[in-house]
């Protein structure tokens, strides 16, 4: 039998090597790696209650572990508590023993009892958590652009480097940004930090009148053949607070053409092609007829409602589309049963309320992966029914359905965890 616990001073150590052995690319190799990990987790954890680690055991022996974060989400312009997962890590030793199962399951039922409702990941494989409700999220797009095709502003004469003690700045630049988002989460003094312990990153900013109102965190990549004078700049974080940050920081990328080959973003801006000079990403990849490749594309953070019925609680002030109508909601989970059944929901004027009646003029149907993917806004109504996602009692009520679940933008995060 299984316990799962949060961690204690000694677990962290044990979790070490449980982790360097599921994620090798960590490169955390000697001893003395090992222990300053185990030393930088456990002070993670004391410093910052948003941020816990939880270990399964059997038989007093860890066989995996996971990292909880409390997050607070953008939805719709109403913050919103999101429970994040990341780091799942199984001992080599025991897999296919359904450890990763059992953690994921005291994940969503953590979150649960805690009246958070809505839950994130980043998967290892998207398959294995689509099986256990999760829905796909918005796809990343990553573009490799030669300077020259960028924008060219008029000036950027307020762009700096900004250094770690103006984190504050950057934090308060960050979460002003988050508060105009769907789907962005919040950013901690915490996790602002992080951006400079990296020695690797270089962070550069728009000031005005002292303030930071839009910055970019990039590295330097060198060239496959390690020629010194080729290098590419890799943008990780792109927040701009208006137009003009936006420009000066896209004339700053602009002016490194002479010793930059690409500038590459990772954005899950599906317009950002419109931007460019040039969209093309230099493959002289031809799709037929005649489409160049531009970008390479890929799904990440996956989304999950862990209570249907909360959810709608937590959303009471949220504007369904201004929409009227009685609708019933079957919801199949195979994974958390509880969830699995029927609900009946109100809507008057975009105000939706869960009733304790089955009085209703139209029913849909449709497994929690989708629905969670539907009313984050990731896909519309219109394209489940039409992939035979979703079923719906009277098709007169497509566009209505549709509209309740529409959201002015595709959620967008930039939250790495």
């Amino acid at each position: 039998m299984s316990t799962i616990k949060l961690f204690e001073k000694k677990d962290f150590r044990v979790f070490v090597d449980i982790a360097t052995n599921a994620y090798p690319r960590t490169k955390i190799i000697t001893e003395e790696d090992k222990q300053k990990a185990a030393e930088r987790y456990q002070k993670m954890q004391k410093d910052n209650s948003t941020k816990n680690f939880y270990g399964l055991y059997r038989d007093g022996k860890m066989l995996g572990g996971m990292l909880f974060h409390d997050y607070e989400m953008n939805f719709a312009r109403a913050e919103i508590k999101v429970g994040g997962v990341g780091f799942v890590a199984v001992d080599l030793l025991h897999k296919k023993e359904k450890v990763a199962k059992e953690l994921i399951t005291y994940f969503l039922q953590y979150y649960k009892r805690k009246g958070t409702h809505m839950t994130s990941l980043y998967p290892f494989r998207p398959d294995f958590y689509k099986k256990m409700g999760f829905g796909i999220g918005t796809k990343m797009s990553q573009y490799r652009v030669k300077p020259m095709y960028l924008p060219k502003g008029i000036s950027k004469s307020n762009i700096h480097f900004i250094s770690e003690n103006e984190k504050q700045n950057v934090m308060d630049c960050y979460n002003r940004f988050y508060e105009k988002r769907h789907g962005m989460f919040k950013k901690t003094l915490f996790e602002t930090s992080s951006i400079f312990t990296n020695p690797d990153n270089r962070i550069v900013g728009y000031k005005k009148n002292g303030n930071i109102l839009g910055y970019i965190v990039f590295n330097f990549e060198k060239d496959d053949r390690e020629s010194f004078v080729v290098n590419d700049i890799h943008v990780h974080e792109f927040i701009y607070e208006n137009r003009e940050a936006f420009l000066e920081l896209m004339t700053f990328l602009h002016s490194q053409d002479d010793q930059i080959r690409h500038i590459v973003f990772d954005t899950q801006d599906e317009y950002f092609h419109h931007l460019l000079f040039n969209p093309t990403n230099g493959t002289n990849n031809m799709i037929p007829s005649v489409y160049h490749e531009s970008n390479i594309q890929g799904v990440g953070i996956m989304y999950r409602v862990v209570d249907v019925k909360g959810i709608f609680e937590t959303l009471k002030n949220h504007n369904f589309g201004n929409q009227n109508c009685k609708l019933k909601l079957n919801i199949r989970d195979t994974f958390l049963h509880e969830n699995d059944g029927s609900y009946i929901i109100y809507i008057d004027d975009g105000t939706a309320e869960v009733k304790e009646n089955d009085q209703y003029e139209v029913e849909v149907s449709l497994d929690i992966s989708d629905f969670s993917s539907l009313l984050m806004g990731v896909i519309d109504f219109k394209s489940l029914y039409r992939y035979g996602q979703a079923d719906i009692s009277s098709t007169e009520y497509i566009n209505v359905i549709n509209k309740v679940f529409l959201t002015e933008e595709k959620p967008m995060c930039t939250t790495p965890f």
